[in-house]
């Protein structure tokens, strides 16, 4: 694989692990008010790419889904349906900053790997044109 195209495939892989890590925080974002829900976190992997005959890793894509094992907040509304005797029910353990913060982090990612990708592929229609000559 040439570097070239190495270097598209490894931005288009750090494009796709973002993307899979703002679609989990936006899952969040949207399920901090849900009573017992609990925080999705996307860790990434290395990978090898296809035909790749270097030692490190060439990649990047999204692991499994973990569930933040953080306690559950415990509201007190004695009026709500899922209130227990005491008139507390567990909420979530989403924090809406925490999640901002995250999200902001995986665009910029997003972003930076696009420029990469961009830059590439410029360079290479650069080098068709000089070829053409």
């Amino acid at each position: 694989m040439s570097d070239l195209a190495r270097t598209l495939a490894l931005s288009a892989s750090g494009m796709h692990a973002q993307s899979a890590r703002l679609r989990h925080v936006a899952e969040n974002i949207a399920n901090a008010d849900t009573p017992g829900y609990r925080r999705k976190i996307v860790a990434f992997e290395a990978m090898r790419l296809q035909g790749d005959g270097f030692g490190e890793a060439s990649g990047v894509r999204p692991g499994p889904v973990m569930l933040d094992q953080s306690e559950l907040t415990q509201i007190y509304d004695p009026g709500h349906i899922l209130a227990d005797e005491t008139g507390h029910y567990l909420g979530s353990n989403v924090e809406t900053m925490v999640e901002i913060a995250d999200a902001r982090e995986a665009q910029r990612s997003y972003e930076a790997n696009l420029r990469m990708f961009d830059q590439a592929r410029q360079m290479s229609q650069s080098l068709i044109g000089l070829l053409r000559r």
